[in-house]
């Protein structure tokens, strides 16, 4: 299963750097966030997967076999909200880069730039 986490971390992560290279804002916005969830994968693979245990031990007990390691979850839980708040964020902000600019290309953003003018040609 670990195995199959890491392919699909690694396809995630390949995917997401293609589409941050596009040089579109969209584009670059889904491929941070397909980055950002390929991470939450990484850490969710590291917190060793365990079918059928539960992630508390019962009182009296020092230490259970195999038991689920909670840090991990917690962290991605903590890492889905962080995600999804920057998501929008991000988002606010190239609906209004496409309302003032005019475009979603970002070569074609000279005019937010100090010192270039609005038409460099």
């Amino acid at each position: 299963m670990e195995i199959m986490l890491a392919v699909l971390a690694g396809a995630l992560v390949a995917a997401g750097a293609y589409l941050m290279m596009n040089g579109k804002t969209l584009p670059y916005l889904f491929g941070l966030t397909m980055i950002s969830n390929s991470a939450n994968i990484i850490i969710f693979a590291s917190g060793r997967l365990t079918f059928g245990k539960p992630p508390l031990v019962p009182e009296g007990e020092k230490y259970i076999q195999g038991a689920a390691n909670a840090l991990p979850q917690a962290l991605i839980l903590t890492a889905i909200v962080i995600g999804f708040g920057l998501l929008v964020f991000a988002l606010c902000l190239a609906y209004r880069s496409y309302y003032v600019l005019g475009t979603i290309e970002m070569d074609q953003m000279h005019s937010s730039e100090p010192g270039t003018e609005a038409n460099p040609q």
